[in-house]
């Protein structure tokens, strides 16, 4: 085992496996496994791809009604559930998605009032890459009654479709990135290999999904069916339908008493006239007479950060104050290695004495980033901010949407939806502390989900992460990593959040002594998380990760690390896996792990497969479906005469299992070794009630 995942924007070199069997990269992706008359006659109304009783008072509540499209009504083709990384069904919420050919459509019968829409789609790329648009036709069956003015709406590929080895690129007909790198595909570094390899392009395909939002012509009822229609004539072979998030969008919020316009200083909400310097003359009238900066319905074009301090910013509304802007060629790079700036609203950084009492609320900012550069400043939020809240921002294509550069504290996010990211969606970098982020979507990120990164500089204790809560959130559909990563830090807590599907070299829920972090120290909490169809196939070491992840790979966790009340539901592979890196494997130890009160439904193999030295605990952990031995305890690989190195402690009510009997069997305890390096894989059924 080896990881090779280093830099200081966290470089992903992965070696991938299972290639993407492609007819033709741009006109279909995945063949036709069957036609489908209908999915069903009913909508059904899901979270992450699960019956909502199953994550009852856990993820984000934001009023979004989410439908999944195979479960809509469709004339398409529903593609099979696939959790294989390079797949549209792989990258799909619930791993399943609807395509449809030309004049075919999928129908989604609303459960309750709704007058907007988000799509999440995908359609093919440009034979040489950089995206193509596409019309789909919108239209609502009201009180069954067609609707004679349908909208028509463009999507685009324009920001998904990236190829080949980290940090990728939108060039599908591209040769290997770095030749000098192993690659699982034929197991071999192809440029120390004669004659090298033949490497199959476009090479590993991904980031298939994007999403758009709309307002519907009125507001519509329950029983009322929303039609997505492929035009007869489009000029694209297939769309797929992934699923459509249903609200009842309030009016603009009118501008508050005591808060200048934007519009006031030149700012043009038609989007045609760079918006930026009146953004910027808005808040220095704010500043100076105490007032708020206001954005009014409209779309405004920035291309650049607009940087706050000490200032409020609130909008009309993310669905109807826009801030949108081009990604911008820097003429010579900047003194952070930017080579392009963009939108963004930024605090000052922490050398430059950070910002306090930053507030945004209530607009969105949508980017133009559509490809991964480490060194790049094109974040939605960045920089430190202080004493701060971001609350009901919509963030959209940019490479992160909050990065956060500490050292710095007391920021609270809220209530806000991050989506098709480059890269993270929150990152928490280098000393944020007491902060938290709270009922919030994140979706379809090219990195973390959530990520605490307390990344050592000289040994300073002060940019350690501490006191932070990830709570309530709701994360789907990390391409590349975990949907909530821990990396260093003390005192940290993962509560109360819902993490769905991710792809490939992550678990739904990660601890890693890693990419420089500082040790873990105090405490490290995971408490009432519900993590569906996690434990995903690590394509560089070819094994099964868990649902939870603990990984030692720079140093030992020994820390007290607590799971308790989490749900892990579908697990592709383990539900747990705790390993050290193979060459540290005798340096590193993994210790004073506790697990408690938790739900294990269905493992592709092991409740808990342990890779290291070291010990956990575990007290009234229920499973049942579990596809192979409970324990799987390879230990550090030495197979002593005495047994693993990884000792299970039963500290009772440990109850249930699977074909081969009761996950925790006393016969496996304290460290009998149980250790098959590849265990055969029995797909676990979908979760259902306890």
């Amino acid at each position: 085992m080896q990881d090779i995942m280093r830099t200081r924007r966290k470089k992903r070199l992965a070696g991938f496996v299972a290639l993407l069997l492609l007819v033709s990269a741009f006109s279909l992706v995945v063949p036709f496994p069957r036609s489908a008359a209908s999915a069903a006659t009913t909508s059904r109304v899901t979270v992450a791809a699960i019956d909502p009783s199953l994550v009852a008072g856990r993820g984000a509540q934001l009023g979004i009604i989410q439908q999944e499209a195979e479960n809509a009504t469709t004339n398409g083709t529903i593609l099979p559930f696939d959790t294989s990384a390079y797949t549209l069904s792989g990258e799909a919420s619930g791993r399943q998605a609807v395509q449809l050919r030309p004049g075919q459509y999928v129908a989604f019968t609303l459960t309750q009032r709704a007058n907007a829409v988000t799509i999440r789609y995908a359609i093919p790329d440009a034979p040489t890459g950089g995206g193509i648009d596409a019309p789909l036709i919108v239209s609502v069956n009201h009180n069954g009654r067609e609707n004679t003015h349908p909208q028509t709406i463009t999507l685009t590929s324009k920001y998904s479709w990236l190829y080949n080895q980290y940090p990728f690129t939108n060039d599908p007909n591209a040769d290997l990135l770095h030749p000098d790198w192993w690659i699982t595909e034929c197991s071999c570094v192809p440029a120390s290999t004669t004659p090298p390899p033949t490497i199959t392009k476009p090479f590993r395909p991904m980031h298939f999904y994007d999403e758009q939002r709309l307002l519907l012509h009125n507001t519509y009822q329950a029983g009322d069916v929303v039609r997505l229609s492929m035009p007869a004539g489009s000029n694209v072979a297939w769309m797929a339908i992934d699923l459509a998030d249903f609200q009842q969008v309030a009016g603009p919020v009118p501008k508050p008493k005591n808060s200048v316009s934007v519009t006031n200083f030149g700012a043009d909400p038609s989007g045609i006239r760079d918006s930026s310097d009146a953004f910027d003359h808005a808040i220095r009238v704010a500043k100076a007479s105490g007032k708020k900066v206001y954005i009014p319905v409209g779309i405004f074009q920035v291309d650049r950060h607009i940087i706050v301090d000490n200032i409020t910013v609130e909008g009309a509304g993310s669905w109807w104050s826009i801030v949108k802007g081009h990604q911008v060629t820097l003429t010579s790079p900047a003194p952070d290695g930017s080579v392009h700036t963009g939108v963004g609203f930024y605090g000052k950084y922490t050398a430059d004495g950070g910002s306090r009492n930053v507030h945004l609320s209530n607009f969105a900012i949508e980017g133009d980033v559509q490809e991964r550069i480490d060194t790049d400043q094109v974040n939605g939020i960045g920089g430190a901010l202080n004493d701060s809240t971001i609350d009901g921002v919509y963030i959209h294509h940019t490479k992160v949407g909050i990065w956060l550069d500490g050292p710095m504290h007391n920021v609270m996010v809220e209530n806000t939806v991050i989506t098709d990211q480059i890269a993270d969606g929150i990152n928490f970098h280098q000393g944020v502390t007491t902060s938290r982020v709270v009922n919030s979507l994140i979706r379809n990120t090219g990195d973390d989900g959530l990520a605490m990164w307390s990344e050592a500089m000289n040994g300073q204790p002060t940019i350690e992460d501490a006191n932070n809560v990830f709570d309530h959130n709701t994360v789907q559909n990390p391409v590349l990593a975990n949907g909530i990563a821990i990396y260093g830090g003390h005192n940290n807590t993962v509560s109360n959040n819902i993490v769905a599907d991710p792809v490939r070299e992550g678990s739904g829920l990660h601890a890693g002594s890693r990419f420089g972090s500082t040790p873990f120290a105090g405490y490290l909490r995971f408490t009432n998380n519900t993590t569906v169809r996690a434990g995903s196939f690590e394509l560089n070491w070819k094994i099964g990760l868990g649902a939870i992840w603990l990984y030692a790979l720079e140093g030992s966790l020994t820390t007290d690390i607590e799971v308790t009340g989490d749900n892990f539901l579908q697990s592709t592979y383990n539900a747990i896996m705790i390993v050290s890196d193979f060459p540290v494997k005798d340096l590193y130890s993994i210790s004073n792990v506790h697990f408690r009160d938790i739900h294990v439904d269905g493992t592709g193999t092991s409740v808990l497969s342990a890779r290291a030295a070291g010990n956990a605990t575990f007290q009234n952990v229920v499973a049942r479906n579990v596809g192979a031995v409970g324990i799987n305890n390879c230990g550090s690989f030495h197979f002593t005469l005495g047994g693993s190195e990884f000792k299970v402690t039963d500290l009772s009510g440990n109850t249930g299992g699977g074909a081969t009997g009761p996950w925790l069997a006393p016969w496996e305890l304290p460290n009998t070794i149980t250790c098959n390096d590849q265990p055969p894989v029995v797909p676990p059924p979908p979760p259902f009630p306890w």
